[in-house]
């Protein structure tokens, strides 16, 4: 019977064999370094070439070894030797020492297109576009598997609600580049508001596509503005470069798209402050112009002013009635001397001259006093109407600005959502329901339309994927 072994075995007489041959020992590999991380443990990469790649290790204690710093599409030469992880029974090349070589095909290619591309106008300021500030369709184009879709749409429950539309792309590998563009037109088509594209983290091969120059062509041309969200917030493409937006993560994409439910419904609390504070102002303001006209056009006011003016008419009056009588007088003493003096005859002549005289005196003053009184009187009834037609302007200023802040109020009225064809979902004690995560089947919901309600029972729910 033939021997049976368990993997673990197997395992460690492969690393035997590995750690005998001449051909797998104190060897030079060149390569180029690809997903490189740095642990506390050492230096961990892909040393690749165009047709092979093989996982490698720099442990710290060969690292003193080192004169420089090790990059991302770095060309090297490191000598080392394989060896057999055991556990996992994996193999790995483990590197002793390490030289430079020079850069890295692939990133020679990408500044090269980011320079061709940059010269052309794709990267300018100018081009970018600002984003909706309340998108009601937001499509996505990246794997229908990954977690980008998944990630967006957990983010997107607790933010601004919007459709979000899959364009079910592949985003690593041949045809990837050409996938992507399809997803992109195909949204542009579907009429979306903004587009996110994005993939999860990888090394520069995994996120190649979006360095892709008919991926970044079609971006720029996209209808709608494009949001890219490739790999982590240290990872960067051309596709971030052209996009309208960059996100460090396709969860921050959305947070960036979607503004938080919190923050709208305080902006609106703010708002309605604001407008209460500015009516209040303006209703303050036309009591107090209010207050000023009745002091000065009121019918108290005009009484008075008509009293005053009677004073002053009696006052003329009695002065006209003295300079009249001081007049008489005089005349009296003059008549006294004269008919002293005058033959009777001519003093009665002189009597009646001056007898017609005091008499159109005293007729010019009745009918200036006359004159007067009516002046008066008209421009008191002119003073009497003029408050009327003052409080009409007032009254016709505030009943249009009151109808101007009444149709912003109006603007902001959820109900107007539903005459446009829209619904709202609640549950019996009337809270709104967002979610399909807060229905349970056999729950009952109230369903809110533009002209009434209707009740129903739940027998089925399914989440969106």
């Amino acid at each position: 019977m033939a021997e049976v072994i368990s993997v673990a075995e197997l395992n460690s007489r492969v690393s035997e064999l590995f750690s005998k041959s001449p051909n797998l020992n104190d060897i030079w590999v060149s390569g180029e370094i690809s997903g490189l991380k740095k642990y506390p443990s050492g230096y961990y990469f892909v040393l690749k070439d165009p047709a092979s790649a093989i996982n490698s290790v720099m442990f710290k204690s060969a690292l003193g070894r080192l004169s420089f710093e090790p990059t991302e599409n770095m060309k090297i030469r490191a000598f080392g030797h394989v060896a057999l992880y055991v556990p996992q029974g994996r193999y790995q090349f483990i590197v002793e020492a390490m030289e430079k070589s020079g850069l890295g095909d692939r990133y020679l290619a990408f500044e090269a297109l980011k320079k061709k591309l940059g010269e052309e106008g794709l990267f300018d300021a100018s081009h970018k576009r600002k984003l909706p500030l309340y998108p009601h369709k937001i499509g996505v184009v990246t794997s229908q598997s990954g977690a980008v879709i998944h990630d967006i749409i957990t983010t997107s429950a607790s933010r601004y609600t919007a459709d979000i539309l899959l364009a079910p792309a592949m985003v690593q590998g041949d045809g990837s580049a050409e996938s992507i563009v399809a997803g992109i037109k195909l949204l542009n088509r579907a009429g979306v508001d903004v587009i996110i594209v994005g993939r999860g983290g990888g090394s520069i091969e995994d996120l190649w596509a979006f360095n892709e120059e008919i991926v970044a062509r079609a971006i720029y041309n996209s209808e709608v503005p494009v949001v890219s969200a490739v790999g982590h917030e240290t990872d960067f493409t051309i596709a971030d470069f052209v996009a309208d937006v960059r996100a460090p993560t396709p969860t921050g994409a959305a947070a960036i798209i979607l503004r938080d439910k919190n923050e709208i419904r305080s902006e609106l609390q703010s708002y309605m402050t604001r407008l209460n504070r500015a009516m209040y102002s303006v209703i303050d303001g036309m009591r107090h112009s209010f207050e000023i006209l009745d002091s000065k056009l009121g019918p108290q006011k005009a009484l008075d002013d008509l009293s005053i003016r009677s004073m002053m008419l009696e006052d003329l009056s009695k002065t006209a009635e003295s300079s009249l009588m001081s007049t008489l007088n005089n005349v009296k003493l003059q008549y006294s001397a004269l008919d002293a003096r005058l033959m009777p005859s001519r003093a009665l002549e002189d009597i009646s001259a001056l007898k017609d005289i005091v008499e159109a005196s005293l007729e010019r003053i009745k009918v200036g006093s006359k004159h007067m009184m009516e002046m008066e009187s008209s421009r008191l009834l002119s003073v009497s109407e003029q408050p009327e037609k003052v409080i009409r302007t007032i009254m016709k200023q505030a009943s249009d600005e009151l109808e101007s802040d009444s149709r912003q109020l109006e603007g902001l009225n959820p109900n107007n959502v539903l005459v446009r064809g829209y619904s709202m979902v609640t549950d019996r004690s009337g809270k709104v329901l967002t979610s399909v995560d807060r229905i349970n089947v056999g729950d009952s919901i109230v369903i809110r339309l533009r002209d009434g309600n209707a009740e129903a029972d739940i027998t089925k729910k399914e989440m969106k994927q």
